[in-house]
């Protein structure tokens, strides 16, 4: 494949199996469809995205794309799906499975609202790129730190890191109730952080800036967060500015602001992150 054209994305529209409550506020759903199998090369753990259809509307209307204007032309308004970032959470060809989880905070938020009321049946569209990606480097030590969105893709690394990765997690949750069995192979040391008040304060990023880090010019280090924007614009700002981590030993992503939407959010999210390029 030529460097400068860009992977196929993998569209189709799936159903939902099951739901099942992971805690009280966690919520995995299983969607099955004859489609599972295009994207079984997809990396368990990276950032994709799903198509939720409007209120009223039982169907999945994708964007379309126009040969003559060269862009997608949307549905009707009335028709058009909300689009929301999503984690594969992983998949199972032999029986036509996939997993994705969602955090529940009510019905403030679509993908939250969907999630809550999903039964079996419904449908959900479905995105991903067409290739396979590194999730993470090989480093000698690994951190890890993220809020309830995190979880799926900090999961699916402590799931893949090798027996002889070491490191740590920390994880911000509302509770004790809240924790997750996680598994990994790897030398990490798993800490939950409990915060009933998930994005009006900083605990998770305050309790990362109190940990004694590795010296990073003596061993390869790596680090990813994925939380509230806040918390990680602090952590980045940590890690590059003040310990002078280099922009590969990174990977940061927000996936919410606290008082805003996804949509309201997304280019201030994506700002903060260029400035540390």
């Amino acid at each position: 494949m030529n460097k400068n054209t860009k992977p196929t994305v993998l569209r189709s529209i799936l159903s939902v199996k099951r739901t099942e409550y992971l805690t009280p506020h966690y919520i995995r759903i299983t969607l099955t469809g004859d489609d599972v199998a295009l994207f079984k090369e997809a990396t368990i753990g990276v950032n994709n995205k799903i198509f939720l259809p409007p209120t009223g509307v039982n169907e999945i209307h994708f964007p379309v794309f126009n040969e003559n204007t060269e862009k997608w032309d949307d549905p009707p308004e009335e028709l058009k799906p909300i689009v929301r970032t999503y984690t594969h959470r992983g998949i199972d060809l032999d029986k036509q499975e996939m997993i994705i989880d969602f955090v529940a905070h009510g019905d403030s938020g679509p993908a939250s609202a969907w999630a809550i009321q999903a039964k079996p049946g419904d449908l959900l569209g479905v995105a991903m790129k067409a290739k396979i990606s590194v999730l993470y480097p090989q480093a000698d030590w690994y951190l890890l730190a993220g809020d309830a969105t995190g979880i799926p893709v900090l999961a699916s690394i402590l799931e893949s890191l090798p027996a002889n990765a070491k490191g740590i997690a920390y994880i911000e949750v509302l509770s004790k109730d809240e924790e997750l069995p996680l598994t990994t192979a790897a030398d990490i040391q798993i800490n939950w952080v409990h915060n009933p008040a998930p994005g009006e304060n900083s605990l998770l990023s305050d309790t990362v800036r109190g940990i004694t880090l590795p010296d990073h010019t003596s061993i390869t280090v790596f680090g990813c967060v994925a939380a509230e924007f806040s918390n990680v614009k602090n952590i980045r700002s940590f890690l590059r500015k003040e310990k002078g981590w280099p922009q590969e030993a990174l990977y940061a992503y927000s996936y919410w602001r606290y008082g805003k939407s996804e949509d309201g959010s997304v280019k201030e999210r994506q700002e903060e992150k260029r400035s540390l390029s």
